[in-house]
């Protein structure tokens, strides 16, 4: 995973985690896609001083999800019920019972609304 989506998805995860100005800076540079000097105008600091927030950030988030692991848990979860989804709908198309269709589709419905 590209390191700029994997430190925008911790953000979100752990953000309230983080200093106020490690989240603003973070969110500025990775979601909003501002420059370091940008930043660095909108709050009136060095670029430096951006930086050097930026990757204390991103350390503590990356030590979050070492220690945690939500992020990965929630990756595999997901993996799993597309696996789930996928095997329901062979059972689907091989069963042409009604009332099974039925139970299954109420089942994929409610797998979807996790993903």
């Amino acid at each position: 995973m590209e390191k700029n989506v994997k430190v925008s998805m911790l953000c979100q995860i752990y953000g309230k985690m983080l200093t106020e100005k490690q989240y603003n800076f973070l969110n500025d540079y990775y979601n909003n896609d501002y420059s370091l000097s940008e930043i660095a105008e909108n709050y009136q600091i060095t670029r430096q001083a951006v930086r050097d927030n930026i990757v204390k950030g991103e350390k503590k988030l990356f030590e979050l999800e070492e220690k945690l692991g939500i992020m990965k848990r929630t990756q595999n979860q997901e993996e799993q019920i597309v696996k789930i989804l996928s095997e329901l709908t062979k059972i689907q198309t091989k069963f042409s019972d009604d009332k099974i269709a039925n139970i299954l589709e109420n089942v994929k419905k409610e797998l979807n609304c996790l993903v």
